[in-house]
């Protein structure tokens, strides 16, 4: 049972974060607007405008994470213990012990998100990115060892899985350099939105199987369908990423042709005031022209 919910659990979470990712940069889209520091409507103000600005994504990452660390130091009956007491010791409960660290990186994420969106002066998208990259990079290194221990079946729904989990630390990797990308954060909402079904399905394939009984590891028929079921999830969640662009467009332009959105104030990610230096270059570069123009005026005569 607690198997069945670690994995169902943090799947839904996922997915449902997946589509309100989804939903802000529908918005950011049609809107023309920032992905880092998306506009408020201009009617916000006062404590609207605060509540606007609350990293909502950051809270629910951290009550989340919470409630699953919770959760599963309450499953094990005697408490979660890291060694017995036997000559040699040995460590305990060890696939338990990894759930328990995938939900603390995930309560740090939001942690973080919010800290960066809500405590800090200004917002450091350095910090929130960097800090995303790490967290999957050691949830990468968590499943490749916690799929060690399995075989058939549940090997290969844990392959694929790592294959999602892979691919998202791709594309994070490569937000460091371009963190307001539309392209990216398209790949990144939809690795999320994968990764989150993928868990829930992997939760029933391997523990509530629909049919009541359990899924064989010898028999090819079963792996064969566990990829077709992958591919499934596939299309679904692409198809989940267009209904709510398009839902989002056609409610734009049909019942809000004359919305307009302000601006946020913030700075971009990337932009910085000329200094001295800069400013001494031009001038250089200035004066490099205009001997140049002295030269072939001189030569033309």
């Amino acid at each position: 049972m607690g198997t069945f919910i670690g994995h169902v659990y943090p799947g839904l979470f996922l997915f449902l974060y997946g589509l309100y990712q989804a939903v802000v940069i529908s918005k950011a889209i049609i809107f023309s607007d920032s992905l880092l520091y998306p506009s408020s409507p201009p009617r916000n103000k006062g404590r609207c405008a605060r509540l606007w600005k609350i990293s909502y994504g950051g809270l629910l990452k951290m009550a989340t994470g919470s409630l699953l660390t919770v959760y599963e130091v309450s499953c094990i009956k005697g408490g979660l213990i890291l060694m017995n007491r036997e000559l040699p010791p040995r460590f305990m409960y060890p696939k338990e012990w990894q759930h328990l660290t995938m939900f603390i990186l995930l309560t740090l994420n939001g942690c973080v998100d919010f800290m960066s969106k809500n405590v800090l002066p200004q917002r450091c998208v350095g910090l929130e990115k960097g800090t995303l990259v790490l967290i999957i990079y050691q949830l990468l290194l968590l499943m490749v060892s916690h799929a060690k221990d399995s075989e058939g079946v549940e090997l290969h729904v844990h392959s694929l899985l790592i294959l999602v989990v892979f691919l998202l630390l791709l594309v994070l990797t490569a937000q460091l350099w371009a963190p307001n990308m539309c392209h990216l954060q398209l790949m990144e909402t939809f690795l999320i939105l994968m990764m989150g079904s993928w868990l829930m399905q992997a939760g029933f394939i391997l523990y509530r199987p629909v049919s009541g009984y359990p899924w064989q590891d010898d028999d090819i028929s079963d792996i064969m369908f566990v990829t077709t079921f992958f591919c499934w999830h596939v299309m679904i969640d692409a198809s989940f990423l267009l209904g709510i662009y398009g839902f989002s467009s056609f409610w734009y332009h049909c019942y809000s042709p004359s919305l307009k959105l302000t601006r946020p104030k913030e700075a971009p990610y990337y932009a910085s005031t000329p200094g001295p230096l800069y400013k001494l270059l031009q001038e250089v570069e200035q004066s490099e022209k205009e001997d140049q123009a002295l030269l072939l005026a001189k030569c033309s005569t």
